[in-house]
């Protein structure tokens, strides 16, 4: 693997459960995850190969890092890349044209909530993409696309997505606060209402707005927080653009 950050660390952490042996290249780790071989440069790892190079460093990093891992995969090997928005083209020219696939993770995988869409080049092997899907099942939801627009598309959704959940509930929280609750209290309350709410929306058959209506009376307090709320599609709209900018930054940075 080569860099563990937050993303590849929350990754590494539900996929040491498969029982596979995990070697991390990073020169900034300071603490070797459990079961896993920490070392701080390529010298280290002298004339060693391995089944899969786990590219876990930032994008703007792989031109210069990744040439160094030339001649090091197996035969029947292949790349996993979590490098956002870098294409597989890009990774393909820098690792000796190795079969690839891309994922598209996000940092529920630390508690294994994730949600993840994988991508493999055309001549990556059933067995590199069943093995990949195999890992990501590990750390929560794994989804296979057809093709990497896909995969930007789902990068403005869900891969940015968490970011945006974030945001609501931190604004949420400092509502409550306005109201008169402690930050302990109102943490408590939203995050509580938030996951309360999902779960609810996981297990039922009804729509989205179904859900809504049901919490909603004519002339109560949920219409007129709604009619607040959203009632201009503000909210709506905000988000579509909210996805959409992520996307075309996913664009810009193949």
């Amino acid at each position: 693997m080569v860099g563990c950050g937050k993303m590849g660390g929350a990754l590494l952490g539900n996929w040491v459960r498969s029982g596979a042996n995990f070697t991390i290249v990073d020169p900034a780790l300071e603490v070797e995850p459990p079961r896993t071989t920490l070392v701080r440069d390529t010298g280290d790892l002298a004339s060693r190969k391995f089944d899969v190079i786990i590219i876990g460093i930032k994008p703007q990093l792989i031109e210069r890092v990744m040439p160094a891992y030339s001649g090091m995969l197996n035969d029947d090997g292949y790349v996993l890349s979590i490098a956002a928005g870098c294409s597989i083209a890009k990774i393909k020219s820098l690792t000796e044209d190795a079969p690839v696939v891309r994922v598209m993770p996000n940092l529920p995988a630390a508690v294994g909530q994730g949600v993840s869409a994988l991508c493999a080049s055309d001549d990556a092997k059933d067995d590199h993409l069943a093995h990949a899907q195999e890992l990501m099942a590990l750390t929560g939801t794994a989804i296979t696309v057809d093709d990497e627009d896909q995969i930007d598309r789902f990068t403005g959704i869900a891969g940015s997505g968490p970011g945006y959940i974030f945001e609501f509930a931190h604004a949420f929280v400092e509502a409550a606060m306005e109201l008169g609750f402690d930050e302990e209290a109102a943490r408590s309350m939203v995050l509580g209402t938030m996951a309360g709410a999902i779960e609810m929306a996981r297990t039922s058959d009804e729509s989205l707005e179904t859900l809504r209506n049901s919490v909603t009376s004519k002339g109560g307090t949920t219409a007129a927080g709604l009619e607040a709320f959203n009632g201009d599609e503000t909210i709506s709209n905000r988000l579509k653009s909210t996805v959409t900018a992520a996307y075309e930054r996913a664009l810009e940075l193949k």
